[in-house]
């Protein structure tokens, strides 16, 4: 199995829907591609927006981490040091 690669919060953000054509978003260190989702149409879903780490967000959603494996994991985000 290969390692996922890994992306920067700023190569994270591009990946926004309007700067480049993907729709990435960070959950727990993972970031997933949600451009296929109906859900994240023009990287906006409800008031988050897409290229963002969305973890400490989630506790406001109304579902559970679970609706991430639904999703491709594309990578992987590092902090900086």
């Amino acid at each position: 199995m290969s390692e996922l690669p890994v992306y920067t919060k700023s190569q994270l953000a591009l990946r926004n829907g309007q700067d480049k054509p993907q729709i990435w978003v960070a959950y727990k260190g993972d970031i997933y591609d949600v451009t296929e989702s109906r859900l994240w149409r023009n990287g906006k879903h409800y008031e988050h927006w897409a290229g963002q780490d969305l973890t400490a967000e989630l506790a406001d959603a109304p579902h559970t981490e679970t609706v991430f494996e639904r999703f491709e994991k594309v990578g992987k985000l590092i902090s900086p040091a």
